[in-house]
């Protein structure tokens, strides 16, 4: 799978992850790929690396986020946009394999594709704050 491809499934995992107790996560990470998709065991790992990782930092990145988001706390924000900005905070933060511009740029690709009209322009305007 490419990059892209990979930080989607992972997007998708996490957004079902608010929607589901905490003690379900390892069912939820048994479901990384829909029927399109060719997805080796490596690309399993590091689909499974990265939510544990993103979801260990939760609370930080929910900090992170609150500082920089006027009028928008976290627990406003549509599940859609907070997944998007939880996984590029936590990228551009923490994971120095992938640059910020490429974070930034990822999540609002998706925010196109997953969120709603007004989605990509909040998700930028969050992650520009926080970059």
């Amino acid at each position: 799978m490419t990059r892209r491809e990979l930080r989607e499934q992972i997007f998708r995992i996490l957004f079902r992850i608010d929607f589901y107790p905490k003690e379900e996560l390892s069912t939820q990470l048994l479901y990384p790929k829909d029927d399109t998709a060719e997805v080796s065991e490596a690309d399993i790992s590091y689909i499974q690396n990265k939510i544990f990782a993103v979801t260990e930092r939760i609370e930080e990145i929910d900090t992170m986020i609150n500082a920089v988001a006027k009028g928008w706390k976290t627990g406003r924000m549509g599940k859609v946009d907070l997944t998007l900005i939880r996984l590029a905070v936590y990228e551009m933060k923490y994971d120095e394999d992938i640059a910020t511009g490429v974070a930034i740029n990822e999540a609002v690709e998706l925010a196109k594709k997953y969120g709603t009209d007004n989605s990509s322009s909040f998700v930028n305007g969050i992650l520009a704050r926080i970059a």
